[in-house]
């Protein structure tokens, strides 16, 4: 769970730095950047011949959708939408990782989807503004692509990890989701970017070398490590964590004054709740749970 939290806290500066710090930039180009950024994290760590060829294209074909379909949608959506609007339109996610999980299992854990919606609930009451943007709509339809990626790729990641060798270290293997996320964003780059007008910044350079290695790196990394470690209950609530945690961050690192205390000791609850009620399992069933 240590490390869910971590990159919840870690994720939570992302929304402003996109928003702010990277608009009018392409955003398949963005995606490209920061994946690529993402795989030379991992470059150092990688043993080729760890696993086979099949387990490898699977690895691959994850990361391809978790990471590279969902960033483009996700950057793309920033042209619709503000930065708090954006967050709210993720909110959706932990029911996303509930509902694919139970069709995987073909089988309804209730305690989880309830776990989801709490974490669904807890976000809104904090985030909920009225309508800003006439193009909302399409906006959140573009992140609901997004979250439906991000949510898919941690289910399958969670599935298919435990049957690897046991020997065989998470980061060894992380380079090839990253190098299929990557190979996604740069073939959609051949027909969308135009590279020769794409210029970003010093500045904006060094914010995608911190999105790309830390946010999307290590990032990326430590969830699905998390994701593996806990139940789906409690991955699905976390997918919302960031949100109450980074108005948190902003209130401790900030100084920033919260718009209203109670909403946020009320999402902090609810998230709380969540995970409690995700967590809560005879000792006897906890193996059989995860």
């Amino acid at each position: 769970m240590i490390p869910l939290i971590f990159v919840s806290l870690l994720w939570a500066f992302s929304f402003g730095l996109i928003k702010g710090q990277l608009a009018g930039l392409d955003p398949v180009a963005i995606s490209v950047l920061r994946l690529a950024f993402a795989a030379l994290v991992f470059l150092p760590f990688l043993r080729p011949r760890a696993l086979p060829r099949r387990d490898v294209i699977t690895l691959a074909v994850i990361g391809a959708i978790q990471f590279g379909v969902m960033y483009m949608l996700y950057t793309a959506a920033y042209v619709h939408l503000k930065a708090h609007e954006i967050a709210l339109a993720t909110i959706l996610t932990p029911v996303y990782v509930a509902l694919f999980d139970a069709a995987v299992e073909n089988r309804t854990r209730w305690r989880h989807m309830i776990a989801a919606a709490l974490a669904v609930i807890g976000a809104g009451v904090l985030i909920w503004h009225k309508r800003t943007s006439d193009t909302i709509l399409t906006g959140f339809l573009i992140v609901q692509g997004a979250n439906l990626c991000f949510a898919a790729g941690q289910v399958a990641y969670k599935r298919i990890r435990p049957v690897f060798p046991k020997d065989v270290a998470d980061a060894r293997i992380f380079f090839w989701p990253c190098l299929g996320a990557l190979a996604a964003t740069s073939i959609t780059s051949f027909f969308f970017t135009d590279w020769l007008a794409f210029r970003p910044s010093a500045s904006q350079w060094g914010v995608l070398a911190y999105l790309g290695a830390l946010a999307s790196g290590l990032g990326f990394f430590l969830w699905n490590y998390g994701a593996t470690r806990v139940n789906t209950g409690t991955l699905a609530a976390f997918n919302n964590a960031k949100v109450p945690l980074g108005v948190v961050c902003s209130v401790i690192f900030f100084r920033e004054t919260p718009q209203s205390v109670p909403r946020l000791l009320i999402s902090l609850a609810l998230l709380a709740l969540a995970v409690a009620i995700a967590e809560w399992t005879p000792a006897s069933a906890k193996k059989a749970d995860r």
